[in-house]
């Protein structure tokens, strides 16, 4: 009884469909043939699925041939071709625009690299020169440091020089004072004796 049943409900269930697919197979391919048209004529899908489309084409060709006992089954064979041929040629699509947007990024990373590089490059320079800069003035301090040396060297060697001159002239100047005194004492001891 349920065997009955069940069959009794499919054969409901597929008689609407079958009177529908015979009286409107035309219409329905129409559609389908539509929809391929649609992948044919989209620039994003256009050189894809090629397999997919060429096997939904042949199933449209086999649905105008089919008998009309045969044509509900080809109808649904169509409309799964044309499904696929669709979801195939999206995949592709997709598949070339994920490719496209990888090698964007490719593209970019380079790029952002390359300017990494550059901005590393100028940065060095910019030390290199900095360390000139730095080198160039510890030598102009120790340059100005040996002239300041140098420069108080011979002031010492003039001031040494003026002071032994001084103490010369010093010594001659006692010694001077003290012949003068001793002639002093002499004349006085003279001047003393009758």
């Amino acid at each position: 009884m349920r065997s009955k049943t069940s069959y009794g409900l499919m054969l409901a269930l597929l008689v609407p469909f079958a009177a529908i697919a015979q009286s409107a197979p035309e219409g329905e391919a129409a559609i389908l043939q539509q929809r391929l048209q649609a992948i044919d004529s989209n620039p994003d899908t256009a050189g894809t699925a090629a397999y997919e489309r060429l096997q939904a084409r042949q199933s449209l060709a086999a649905l105008t041939s089919a008998r009309s006992s045969q044509r509900a089954a080809a109808l649904q064979i169509a409309q799964w071709r044309v499904e696929t041929a669709e979801l195939a040629a999206r995949t592709e699509a997709t598949r070339r625009e994920l490719t496209q947007l990888e090698r964007e990024r490719s593209a970019l990373i380079v790029e952002a690299s390359r300017q990494d590089a550059v901005r590393a490059r100028q940065e060095a320079e910019r030390l290199r020169i900095q360390a000139q800069i730095q080198t160039e003035e510890a030598a102009r301090l120790r340059l100005a440091a040996e002239e300041e040396g140098a420069a108080r060297q011979q002031a010492e060697t003039v001031l040494q020089g003026v002071a032994s001159g001084e103490a010369a002239k010093l010594r001659a100047a006692r010694q001077r004072d003290a012949e003068l005194r001793r002639r002093e004492a002499e004349l006085l001891k003279s001047l003393e004796q009758p």
